[in-house]
């Protein structure tokens, strides 16, 4: 009788110990406004490699001149190692100017937002949100027609 009480207790610490991780995560759609967008300009000061989600530190010059530090989540470390990026990859050339999109926070939260593309000085860019036709669709809007191929 005693084993069977004990065999029960156990079973009722890990069904709650394991109902409480699904709850303890966040949806982006839940924390973040998937209908609008914003642009930042600045430089990755920090970038935090760790689970659940990565962190991304962007310290952005105001026109008065001081600078804010906003902090911006993305994806998990793994997810970012299964697309063949690396910290070093994210965070671009020391002092490199980067212009990222981002989705800002439904709360209206100030120096916050969810990353979806960042945009290097050279030109390249990291997508890390939905792609631009599915930023269109949530919207409300049709994207952009595919170029017509010029007459031969």
């Amino acid at each position: 009788m005693q084993s069977r009480v004990r065999v029960v207790l156990v079973l009722v610490v890990l069904v709650g110990w394991g109902s409480s991780i699904p709850l303890a995560h966040h949806s982006v759609s839940g924390e973040f406004d998937l209908s609008k967008t914003a642009t930042l300009k600045g430089v990755i000061s920090r970038l935090d490699w760790i689970n659940p989600h990565i962190y991304v530190y962007l310290d952005v010059k105001e026109a008065n001149g001081d600078t804010t530090t906003y902090m911006l989540e993305t994806f998990p470390p793994p997810q970012m190692r299964r697309a063949g990026l690396t910290k070093e990859a994210i965070m671009g050339k020391p002092d490199e100017v980067v212009t990222i999109t981002i989705l800002p926070p439904r709360d209206g939260t100030k120096h916050i937002g969810y990353i979806e593309r960042i945009t290097y000085q050279d030109g390249h860019y990291n997508q890390l949100g939905s792609n631009e036709e599915e930023q269109f669709r949530r919207r409300g809007g049709q994207p952009p027609a595919a170029p017509t191929p010029a007459p031969q």
